[in-house]
């Protein structure tokens, strides 16, 4: 049987890994530093608040209707070519931010940075499905991931000191991330990737495993849609429920949050490493239920009220993290084992697609359930989770193509990415 013992000192080693592990760090290191801040920046250059998250938002958006470009060309054959270009989309864009201070230079980067930052997710995870082995796949992806929070986390606190000298400085620390994100790409350029056939379909691939697949892909994404609305609950729930719901000072949102990146960076390649047994479907069910679990115990905690209220919306955010580290280890891996391999581009892009619209909207739907009461957030989207949840244990995985084999002991093994 095989078990997998990745860590980031086994990422270094996988051909090709080293170079994307250092991709992932500058780059994610040098977008800490502005990330967040760039309201503040849209201010500064003569937008409202109210315009410049407009302009952002539209960016994002415009990055979907490129998500099903970037998985056509996956499918295509294009692997470290795809990674390179979200790169490259995204320093232009930074770049125009920095040399070009005005609402036209900033509402044209954040359109260019809304589709870099939303194509990337299944260029990388493409790029690892080519470079690691089925038994590293996952965990070399979770060392990944580890980077790239790490490296967020460093350039914000950067990014804070530096504009501690004042706001002019916001200018450099957009040519920062043009610059990081650039070198990114010349790194990536670079990573030797094992030979592939361009297009990976098969005789054997008939009509019904392409349907069937994609099918399977479809219905996930469903179910995945109450999933991605953990991502907005640390910035934007949590605040509202703590500092007006229940009173709490602005230190409980913050240090929430700081606990929160803390537990994904410590345990998230351990997670990943542990449950390499278990099947992803097994694991991302798991993930819903500590979710939903957690949503119940927000809601506890608003109607409980004062010191006691908040203490317990603070340890809620244990089971909170669990989920979200499952949910981020096991549903890409998902979505490729669930899918045709000369159809992994598309499936991604599927998969990121609703991703990508549930959190389009789900700051909108937020605020506008909170305003009504916490019940009408907390418990619809405890019920929704659970529901998605039901779904993903009740499906049915569709193996395709002759590399899906049981492997021996007590879990299936397939060859898998993630984000």
């Amino acid at each position: 049987m095989t078990t997998t013992r990745t860590t980031l000192r086994d990422l270094v080693r996988i051909p090709g890994g080293g170079r994307y592990a250092l991709s992932a760090t500058v780059e994610a290191a040098t977008s800490g530093m502005l990330r967040p801040f760039i309201v503040i920046y849209a201010v500064l250059i003569g937008l409202s608040a109210g315009q410049a998250g407009m302009t952002l938002s539209v960016g994002m958006l415009a990055g979907l209707g490129a998500v099903p470009l970037a998985g056509w060309w996956i499918d295509r054959g294009a692997r470290r070519a795809a990674a390179v270009a979200a790169l490259l989309v995204r320093a232009v864009g930074s770049l125009l931010l920095a040399l070009v201070p005005g609402i036209a230079g900033f509402a044209i980067g954040a359109v260019l940075i809304g589709v870099g930052t939303q194509i990337a997710p299944p260029t990388n995870s493409a790029l690892v499905a080519a470079l690691a082995g089925p038994a590293q796949r996952a965990a070399a992806l979770a060392a990944g991931r580890s980077l790239r929070n790490a490296g967020l986390g460093a350039g914000a606190l950067l990014g804070t000191v530096l504009v501690a000298s004042g706001p002019e400085v916001l200018r450099w620390l957009a040519l920062a991330t043009a610059v990081g994100c650039a070198f990114g790409a010349a790194v990536v350029a670079r990573v030797p990737l094992p030979h592939q056939d361009p297009a990976p379909a098969r005789a054997a691939a008939t009509k019904k495993a392409r349907g069937g697949g994609l099918r399977t892909v479809t219905v996930l994404a469903l179910a995945g849609i109450p999933y991605a609305f953990y991502a907005d609950i640390l910035e934007i729930a949590l605040p509202l429920l703590l500092v007006q719901g229940l009173h709490a000072s602005l230190a409980w949102p913050s240090g929430i949050f700081v606990a929160n990146t803390v537990m994904v960076i410590a345990l998230q390649l351990v997670v990943a490493v542990r449950l390499a047994k278990w099947p992803h479907r097994t694991v991302l069910f798991w993930s819903g239920l500590l979710l939903a679990a957690s949503y119940l115990a927000f809601w506890l905690g608003g109607a409980t009220g004062g010191n006691p209220g908040t203490v317990l919306v603070a340890m809620a955010i244990v089971p909170y993290t669990l989920g979200e580290i499952l949910y981020t280890g096991s549903s890409v891996p998902l979505v490729i084992e669930s899918a045709p391999p000369h159809l992994m581009g598309r499936a991604l892009a599927r998969w990121q697609l609703s991703y990508g619209l549930a959190r389009a909207v789900d700051p909108v739907i937020i605020t506008g359930l909170l305003s009504l009461g916490a019940a009408a957030l907390w418990l619809p989207l405890a019920a929704a989770t659970l529901l998605g949840a039901a779904t993903v244990r009740l499906g049915r995985a569709q193996a395709v193509g002759p590399s899906r084999t049981r492997a021996a002991g007590p879990a299936n093994r397939y060859p898998t990415a993630c984000v």
